[in-house]
């Protein structure tokens, strides 16, 4: 059902998380892949997001997962393929700004509770993960590219060039500048 064929009221009740149409139907959310009641807390997606579902069996069918917030139907989604949408997102995103609010409202969970089931199943906070992606693309421009060093910062999603330079230094031991240098100096040298 695209947005147009979507119900007024089935609309309504979404953006209402009115309780009253949780036996009715159950709607997904294209850009996560997650599906809920529509009395569900999580932040409004957009219309054109949506898709309406009659069940939950029919949302899985059509490979949705349930949302760990509102549990449609009594299901939840285990941890580990939660936390695996979270970093797939999070590998797409990685250049934009992104917070654990924002994965929170993105992935149908607390803030608090997404922080501590990513650091169980992946061992590391949600924000050393987004700092190590962005660590990997900028050490992949320093390789391949003629960019500034702000601007790989910048590419690879940094909010500043000093945090950049500082983050790159501590993780790797070397300033970006430095790691650039000492690669084309390989490079060079056969290596």
């Amino acid at each position: 059902m695209t947005y147009e064929q979507i119900p007024e009221d089935y609309w309504n009740a979404i953006k209402d998380c009115d309780k009253s149409y949780d036996d009715i139907f159950l709607y997904g959310v294209k850009t996560t892949g997650i599906f809920c009641r529509p009395s569900c807390r999580s932040r409004v997606p957009n219309i054109g997001n949506v898709t309406i579902f009659k069940n939950a069996a029919q949302a899985l069918r059509a490979n949705f997962r349930p949302c760990k917030r509102c549990k449609p139907e009594g299901l939840s989604l285990p941890a580990e393929d939660w936390i695996e949408q979270i970093t797939g997102w999070i590998d797409q995103h990685y250049s934009e700004p992104i917070t654990l609010q924002q994965l929170g409202d993105l992935f149908h969970g607390s803030p608090y509770h997404l922080q501590r089931v990513f650091k169980r199943v992946t061992g590391q906070s949600p924000t050393e993960y987004i700092q190590d992606i962005r660590l990997e693309k900028a050490v992949h421009l320093l390789e391949a590219a003629e960019q500034s060093i702000a601007d790989v910062g910048a590419l690879a999603g940094f909010p500043s060039t000093p945090y950049f330079i500082s983050l790159f230094k501590k993780k790797l031991g070397t300033t970006p500048a430095a790691y650039r240098n000492k690669t084309r100096g390989e490079r060079k040298n056969g290596h």
